[in-house]
């Protein structure tokens, strides 16, 4: 199967995993929604959506840049007819758009958890809840959520208690708009990293360029991405992904070219489960 022609709706697709899932479907010919809030240059962040448009294109998609503030219902709504408007439909919808603060209770400031709660738990909501009606139209219609798999254990909450209940409300959209939308053939899944990915908030939040040595590249997730596109809506729904799994599953076998250091040393995400699977082939790359 091929994304030619499709209509991918990403959120937070100026920059990082979401541009880079954008790019990997462009080089099907996909038509790709970079729907973010950097419409001007960031001081510390790379791009906006208009650069992100080029790179687009220039990796043979078409491309239409829109401000989007997850947040705003309004705002969402706009974005998803103006979509429909220009494209003609939606037929994959990635919830990208995420806010992290790796605070304990005390530390966090409200207005730090309400915006982890309204971009990653409400804005994944709002977005999906516009995208639905449309999606419904779609041949092979896909929701897909970066989010971790609900791995309910007390060392995920602990150190970051806001960031972990607004991350795995983006997961509990999974597991309920799956079964919800199961009688549609919307297909609706979770991707996550085993590892931490070099992105410009691992460098700029989490560990600087010290982390970064010890990511993998974006492109992990924009391939593992791919392959559940391209995956039939109806039979592959429900699930918690884990990023080399898909592709190890999918016959990749050699993982180097996503990291200059071997697996080893790569430091591990938050959320992945203790039982996740590590097939020789991850282990020794």
């Amino acid at each position: 199967m091929s994304l030619a022609n499709k209509v991918v709706f990403i959120t937070g697709g100026s920059r990082g995993i979401g541009l880079e899932i954008g790019k990997r479907a462009a080089r099907d010919g996909a038509k790709v929604v970079l729907a973010a809030k950097t419409a001007e240059p960031h001081p510390k962040l790379p791009g906006t959506i208009f650069t992100a448009a080029e790179e687009i294109i220039e990796a043979g998609g078409e491309a239409l840049p829109l401000i989007l503030d997850v947040r705003d219902e309004e705002n969402v709504l706009k974005a998803v007819e103006e979509t429909v408007s220009h494209f003609g439909g939606i037929d994959i919808c990635v919830n990208n758009a995420s806010a992290i603060s790796l605070t304990k209770t005390p530390d966090t400031d409200m207005k730090r958890y309400d915006l982890m709660h309204q971009i990653n738990g409400r804005g994944t909501y709002l977005v999906s809840k516009y995208c639905i009606p449309h999606l419904k139209k779609s041949s092979n219609p896909h929701i897909l959520n970066l989010a971790p798999p609900l791995d309910m254990k007390a060392k995920w909450f602990g150190p970051h208690l806001a960031y972990t209940m607004a991350k795995f409300t983006m997961s509990m959209c999974v597991l309920g708009m799956a079964e919800e939308l199961k009688a549609d053939g919307i297909a609706v899944n979770g991707l996550w990293p085993r590892t931490a990915i070099a992105t410009a908030a691992v460098k700029n939040v989490l560990g600087g360029e010290e982390l970064m040595n010890i990511s993998r590249k974006p492109e992990i997730m924009a391939d593992a991405a791919y392959e559940i596109f391209i995956k039939d809506s109806k039979e592959f729904t429900g699930n918690f992904c884990i990023d080399d799994l898909v592709l190890h599953e999918s016959g990749v076998k050699d993982f180097t070219k996503y990291a200059d250091v071997s697996f080893d040393k790569l430091a591990p995400d938050f959320f992945v489960p203790d039982d996740t699977p590590l097939p020789e082939e991850i282990k020794n790359s």
